[in-house]
């Protein structure tokens, strides 16, 4: 198993900060958060990050993200032209993935209390539509397209099982990102994990949880893995089980996290995983 650094744990960190840590850490990839990359071309080239991480050693595994794809209506036009520009520049540097998340469940079509329900027949169709559209565009990039569930309240996909149905029907181009705390979330039985392809799974991110509702769980509520309540040993046995043996990625948003030295905690989130995984993959 691949162990990859993801941007969004030091997000106050420039991207070559980033490419940084990562290195001295000991991952051999990165996971880049999209906003980074922005703010890095202000000022320099394409080319000029493909040299940084080349310099450094470090894979680009994944560009993330572009949110809320579904569901647009006018706006669509705004996410395709961001994908063009994503895939272009994931081309350039040699990043094989760009990942993609679901909108919020649009509103009810009845105010009525036993039919406060979107269908999910039309969710479904919503994002095989949508991911067809994007996948045209990547296709010529090289690129692969990962959708990732949300286990949020207000997300119209929240499990492995919903989000396998979508692109399962979308195409065998497009793959799934699987996050453990998402898993947790989302209410998704551990038992969904033994019907997914493992070739499906673009990355596994990897990230623990605080003790507390669910209906109150944020992003911000995540924590090293090993330092919380999800059952991560199960999870890690159930992809093992299954044959899934690739990418994963530790991903963390808690502010917290942000205002350490971000060397410090890319080390940490290393050894974190490291001993979370290691009794279930052999690390490379």
């Amino acid at each position: 198993m691949k162990l990859a650094y993801h941007g969004a744990t030091s997000m106050k960190s420039s991207l070559e900060v980033d490419i940084q840590a990562t290195q001295r850490a000991g991952f051999q990839a990165l996971e880049i958060w999209a906003a980074k990359i922005d703010d890095y071309l202000e000022s320099h080239s394409v080319a000029d990050m493909k040299s940084l991480l080349d310099e450094h050693g470090v894979e680009p595994v994944s560009l993330s993200s572009i949110e809320f794809i579904g569901f647009q209506g006018n706006e669509f036009s705004k996410i395709k032209d961001r994908c063009a520009e994503l895939c272009a520049i994931a081309e350039a540097i040699g990043c094989p993935t760009l990942a993609l998340v679901p909108s919020p469940t649009p509103k009810a079509e009845s105010e009525t209390v036993l039919d406060l329900f979107f269908p999910w027949e039309k969710v479904v169709d919503e994002y095989v539509s949508v991911l067809r559209t994007l996948g045209q565009i990547a296709e010529p990039h090289g690129v692969q397209l990962s959708f990732e569930f949300l286990g949020f309240a207000w997300c119209s996909v929240r499990t492995p099982k919903g989000l396998n149905e979508i692109i399962c029907k979308a195409g065998e181009q497009f793959g799934m990102t699987f996050d453990a705390c998402h898993f947790f979330n989302g209410g998704g039985d551990i038992s969904e994990i033994d019907d997914i392809d493992p070739s499906r799974i673009c990355v596994f991110h990897l990230d623990d949880m605080e003790d507390v509702p669910k209906e109150a769980i944020t992003d911000g509520h995540r924590l090293l893995p090993g330092e919380g309540i999800l059952p991560l040993d199960d999870i890690c046995q159930r992809l093992k089980g299954i044959g899934y043996d690739g990418l994963c990625c530790v991903e963390l948003f808690r502010a917290e996290y942000w205002d350490w030295d971000p060397f410090v905690l890319a080390k940490k989130a290393y050894t974190s995983a490291e001993k979370v995984l290691s009794p279930h993959f052999t690390l490379t």
